[in-house]
């Protein structure tokens, strides 16, 4: 036996006549009858509005001008071949899949923080580690956070020692000891300052660099502030997005490296930890605050198309046949 799924609103007038045809079907295509108030739902009552009674029969929708008996008949037919055939035509009732996806559509920005969070800590635990002496689990997060970061000695923050950063000398950072000065190291080697982790005088690095501590910090601080809000930020415009997050670091980041190209016409200049801090900031901050927002937009429509399809596996699944009439 099929099921059949009349969605319905108090209003209609015409649903005893369509419940009295299908009746009079049943000795020909048995079914079973279950009725939906999409009042009950806001989702269906959304979707729905102004268009009841809808029949959903199998994979087959019938409406408006398409409820009379030969319609009926023709798509009660093919949902029982179809079923007949091994094909799949009634509702599925509500999996622990279904389910996992409500919880992460309701608390998705509680997991986007705590990841957030998570992945912005650990580097800051690497040096920490190194001070008390645990350098095994330190170098793992060096070499994990080494596949998405550059980490970059004179552009990496430290903790533990003399400084907070130590830049190239090109950076001209009043107050503090170039790189190559404090660690007697050749500034122009890449590959040994992306391995040179520290020491007990100097400290140790973060294992993210500063532009990307400040991204994912930024980025931070916006979730739970959007949290706070209660998700009430509308997003923030995609033209205020380029230009305020976009245009700041891209300007920082091409221009350093064009500089640093051999014969480039421009100036060589190495950016400073304030300005990478600055343009990383901006661009986490702006790039949360476009995309949180519209991620919050469509977590909502997914608990709209959730609810409507637990409340008709309720119906389908939960309450008992009524009893098929008797043959005329």
């Amino acid at each position: 036996m099929i099921t059949v799924l009349l969605y319905t609103h108090p209003d209609d007038a015409e649903v005893d006549s369509l419940r009295a045809r299908l009746a009079a079907l049943q000795s020909r295509v048995p079914h079973r009858l279950v009725e939906v108030d999409i009042t009950q739902n806001a989702g269906l009552a959304q979707k729905l509005a102004g268009r009841t009674p809808v029949l959903k029969i199998g994979p087959y929708t019938l409406e408006g001008d398409h409820l009379d008996s030969t319609n009926l008949l023709v798509a009660l037919k093919a949902a029982a071949q179809g079923k007949a055939q091994g094909r799949k035509v009634e509702p599925r009732g509500v999996t622990a899949g279904d389910r996992f996806l409500y919880w992460f559509a309701k608390h998705w920005l509680l997991v986007f923080n705590l990841a957030v969070a998570l992945y912005f800590s650990l580097p800051f635990l690497a040096p920490t580690l190194m001070k008390i002496g645990a350098t095994a689990p330190a170098k793992v997060i060096y070499t994990a956070y080494s596949f998405t970061c550059h980490q970059l000695a004179f552009r990496s923050w430290f903790l533990y020692g003399e400084q907070p950063a130590y830049p190239r000398a090109a950076a001209h950072v009043q107050g503090l000891v170039p790189y190559g000065k404090a660690t007697g190291l050749d500034e122009d080697d890449l590959w040994q300052a992306r391995r040179f982790i520290g020491n007990p005088r100097l400290g140790y690095k973060v294992a993210m660099c500063e532009r990307d501590v400040a991204i994912y910090g930024a980025i931070l601080l916006f979730g739970l502030l959007y949290g706070l809000t209660r998700r009430r930020i509308p997003p923030l415009p995609w033209y205020l997005w380029l230009l305020i997050g976009w245009l700041p670091i891209g300007l920082d980041g091409v221009s350093q490296i064009l500089s640093q190209i051999p014969h480039s016409p421009l100036p060589y200049r190495e950016s400073t930890p304030f300005l990478r801090t600055l343009t990383g900031a901006l661009f986490g901050f702006t790039t949360a605050w476009f995309g949180y927002p519209l991620v919050e937009e469509a977590m909502r429509e997914n608990l709209k198309a959730l609810e409507t399809r637990f409340h008709v596996a309720e119906k389908v699944w939960h309450r008992p046949a009524p009893p098929p009439p008797p043959d005329a």
